[in-house]
């Protein structure tokens, strides 16, 4: 092939395009394509190779198996050296160039540095020659000490020259003053509209007015001996020419200079004000300062603030909030509305007016802490107090829990006012603020609420608020019991006296508690919430009517949620406190509350309700009837809601009582008093109950038929049908229910010891039971079986067996199983039996009264049986 088809088939590495020429190229490049940091050398050749090979293919045609060509490879390659030495001998010449610029620099460079240094070395040495000429008193013509005490003598020279000429200017004054009664010099230095000026004019006046009380005494409206005796002939005193012809007074004219000046400048003061000119402000505030200790600017500043005068027309604003809300405040079980609206935007808006008129007071007075405190106060003791009056007033009429919601609401709105202000910084902003503000802030906040806390007023809210809260909640409650006093206790009696006349009594007591609260003057609010609380009616309603009152047995009995709810509302008294008050009177108000808790929570609910289920117990001891053990129910919610009040009380009341050590032992004596007589309670009620139990069973046993145990010949077949005696039957159902309502009644340790004396009751008498009544070999088949029930039914009870009363009543349960066989078993079968571990150690004295009630007792097997004994 000719290689001109290869050169003119040629192209530049890379490139996207093919063309083909007439002469041959070789691969074309350039240093950038070797500066890229992509390049890689044999990617550069292996692209030399391609090409040199894809121009042969065409130029060939279809691959063959023609034998290798190195020629268009040897092309490629020499044109791609003959390029890169070009390159080479441009990249020398550029780095020629490049070294000849650096040499040229660095020759630069180090010229510059070193006349930089020359002249570093002339500053040196001229500071040290002006140091060495400031330190030397001596050998130099200016030392530097000279200088110095120079400098302070023109400074003193300064200082007496300028005292010297407002001397001067002084005596000018009283002069004018003193002969014409004028004050010409100081007015214009007043006008002249520099606020240095005015300041002149303020000092230079108040001067004059020291000096004419000392040397016109008259002016003053006194006249001492010492200055009477120095006047003479020529009528002068003390300087003071013609003072008895005068019809001036030195005083009047400089005090009434001075009122003009001082109103001139609040006048100028309240126009920079307007013009929110700061700067004029504080010169003004400055001269005003001088006069009265800056009074009057200060009142100006604060009385005339706008903020004063918008809220002053919304003083009498009516409280807002509509009747749902205050219902909601007086509901205990409701959630807390909030803080009143009304009250909430003027805390809103005293917050923002604060905060902006801090600023302006920095800027605008020399002395801005104690200005921002006479703003800050008159804000708390007009505004906000005025209205926090007329919203505690509202919430007093409305009801005393809304009342106690609403100061605590306040309070805390007030108090996070007080906060955001602190950490706005004020005139500090965006500084934290002084001390002085701080304790400015937290006086205000005190001073604002002391009203409400002095001595125990607070306090005695709180408990009469709780008191009327109990009171109601337990009104059905300790009506049912008040009536249940007053029931007959004989049957009969009961039966006539229940009617119309306990329907009369329920009338009569709700009539009393509605006209008790219209004798307190309650409001119409809190008048229903104390009704709804106590299940009544509200009154007030003309279509509903209070002459009927429904009182069943579930209002007499205990209620878990009743005791919560009390709690509930003695814990939000309890943080209520804490939130308001939190100071040393804290045990003396918890002490006041735990009384309280006390008192109607376990004296008047759960002492009470024990007492009805003691007398119910106590009746049955000695009954005729059935004992109803329905009381025992009671018992548990009443050990439930001692321990919730215990928790409580140890939990919430006892610990805030740590700072006086003889409030809180005084506090857990009465709580232990308290618990004890409870507990003492539920152990009588217990052995009431165990005493009642059984004597119900011991009559019940009493109803055995003889024939039971000794059927006639006819009845044999029918006995043996029976799986028990209908005694046995009527005792166990009675258990049975005794067992389950006690379950339901008791738990731990207080179910097992009541179960275990029954249980062991129970067996003794079945013991005796079974040693009146004659058996014969069916009657002792009969025995077997209800023996058989008897302890079936003790030991579904569960009992605990790990104690050693425990151990022996199961021990108990084996004798009472095996005494079954004394009437069942053979004698010979029963002589092997009586040597038994359970029977072997009863002797012979325990085991003859059963084995005396055998029908064969005196045949040869048993009189066998008994002298092998």
């Amino acid at each position: 092939m000719d290689s001109s088809l290869y050169y003119s088939s040629s192209q530049r590495p890379g490139s996207p395009t093919q063309t083909r020429t007439i002469f041959p190229k070789g691969p074309v490049f350039n240093l950038d394509d070797f500066s890229s940091r992509d390049f890689i050398a044999k990617d550069f050749i292996e692209s030399l190779t391609e090409s040199a090979q894809s121009t042969a293919r065409r130029s060939h045609g279809p691959p063959t198996n023609a034998p290798f060509d190195p020629k268009p490879l040897i092309r490629a390659f020499e044109q791609a050296s003959r390029r890169l030495d070009e390159l080479s001998g441009e990249l020398e010449e550029r780095e020629n160039e490049l070294s000849t610029a650096v040499r040229r620099a660095e020759a630069s460079h180090a010229s510059n540095t070193e006349t930089l240094g020359r002249k570093l070395n002339s500053t040196i040495e001229s500071f040290q020659k002006l140091d060495t000429s400031l330190k030397s008193d001596r050998g130099e013509k200016w030392g530097g000490n000279v200088a110095v005490e120079t400098g302070r003598r023109i400074e003193e020279l300064d200082r007496q020259r300028r005292k010297a000429l407002d001397a001067h200017f002084l005596i000018e004054c009283w002069d004018e003053v003193s002969n014409r009664g004028e004050v010409t010099l100081l007015e214009n230095l007043r006008r002249s509209g520099t606020g240095e000026g005015k300041i002149r004019s303020a000092n230079i006046a108040r001067q004059l007015l020291r000096i004419s009380q000392r040397l016109d005494p008259r002016s003053h409206g006194r006249q001492t001996n010492a200055v009477a005796s120095t006047t003479n002939q020529a009528g002068v005193t003390d300087g003071v020419t013609g003072t008895q012809q005068r019809n001036f007074n030195t005083r009047e004219v400089i005090e009434k200079f001075i009122e003009t000046l001082e109103n001139d400048m609040l006048k100028l003061f309240d126009d920079f004000y307007r013009r929110q000119n700061f700067e004029e402000m504080k010169n003004c505030a400055i001269v005003l300062q001088d006069f009265n200790g800056g009074a009057s600017v200060q009142a100006a500043f604060v009385n005339q603030h706008q903020f004063f005068i918008d809220r002053s027309n919304l003083v009498t604003e009516e409280i807002g909030g509509d009747q749902e809300t205050w219902i909601r405040l007086s509901d205990p079980d409701a959630e807390v509305p909030g803080v009143e609206p009304g009250l909430q935007s003027l805390i809103d808006e005293v917050k923002v007016v604060v905060q902006e008129e801090s600023a302006i007071i920095k800027r605008a007075f020399p002395y801005p802490e104690q200005v921002l405190g006479k703003f800050v106060q008159r804000v708390f003791q007009q505004s906000i107090q005025q209205r926090l009056e007329l919203v505690l007033e509202k919430a007093e009429s409305e009801s005393t829990l809304a009342y106690l919601r609403s100061l605590q609401a306040a309070r805390s709105y007030i108090s996070l006012l007080v906060d955001d202000l602190k950490a706005h910084g004020l005139t500090e902003h965006p500084d934290s603020v002084t001390s002085q503000t701080s304790q400015l802030l937290d006086q205000q906040l005190d001073e604002l609420f002391t009203p409400y806390f002095g001595g125990s007023a607070y306090i005695d809210k709180e408990k009469h608020n709780l008191q009327e809260l109990y009171k109601s909640l337990l009104f059905k409650f300790e009506l049912f019991h008040n009536r249940r006093q007053k029931e007959p206790k004989t049957y009969l009696a009961a039966i006539r006296n229940r009617g119309q006349e306990l329907l009369a009594s329920a009338r009569e007591a709700t009539d009393a508690y509605v006209k008790s609260l219209d004798l307190e003057k309650m409001s119409p609010t809190q008048k229903r919430i104390l009704l709804s609380v106590a299940g009544l009616k509200n009154a007030d309603d003309k279509s509903s009517s209070t002459d009927v009152v429904e009182i069943d047995e579930e209002d007499g009995r205990l209620h878990v949620q009743f005791a919560k709810r009390m709690m509930k509302w003695l814990a939000e008294g309890v943080r209520r406190g804490l939130e308001l008050g939190g100071g040393n009177e804290t045990p003396k108000d918890v002490a006041a509350l735990l009384s309280l808790i006390l008192k109607n929570l376990l004296e008047n609910y759960v002492e009470v309700s024990l007492d009805a289920s003691a007398e119910s117990a106590s009746s049955f001891e000695s009954a005729r009837r059935e004992p109803d053990l329905s009381y025992l129910a009671n018992l548990r919610t009443a050990v439930h809601i001692t321990h919730l009040v215990q928790s409580c009380i140890n939990t919430l009341l006892i610990p805030l009582a740590n700072s006086s050590l003889t409030a809180r032992r005084d506090m857990e004596k009465a709580t232990r008093a308290a618990i004890t007589r409870i507990e003492d309670q539920i152990n009588n009620i217990e052995q009431s109950t165990v005493d009642a139990v059984l004597n119900w069973t011991s009559r019940l046993l009493t109803n055995q038929n003889r024939a039971d145990f000794r059927p006639r010949v006819d009845a044999e077949a029918t006995s043996l049908e029976q799986p028990q005696t209908s005694t046995c039957g009527d005792v166990c159902r009675f258990l049975s229910t005794f067992h389950d309502t006690a379950t339901q009644s008791f738990d731990g340790a207080n179910l097992s010891v009541l179960l275990t004396e029954c249980a062991v009751g129970v067996r003794s008498q079945l013991l005796a039971h079974f040693t009146k009544y004659q058996v014969n070999r069916i009657g002792g088949v009969m025995l077997a079986r209800d023996m058989s029930r008897y302890v079936q039914l003790l030991r579904s009870w569960e009992l605990d067996s790990t104690g050693s009363s425990g151990k022996a009543f199961k021990a108990s349960l084996e004798v009472l199983s095996e005494l079954a066989s004394v009437f069942v078993l053979h004698p010979d079968a029963l002589k092997e039996r009586l040597r038994g571990p359970v029977l072997g150690n009863l002797g012979k004295e325990n085991l003859r009264p059963y084995l005396l009630r055998r029908d064969d007792y005196m045949e040869v097997g048993m009189q066998s049986l008994l002298a092998s004994l």
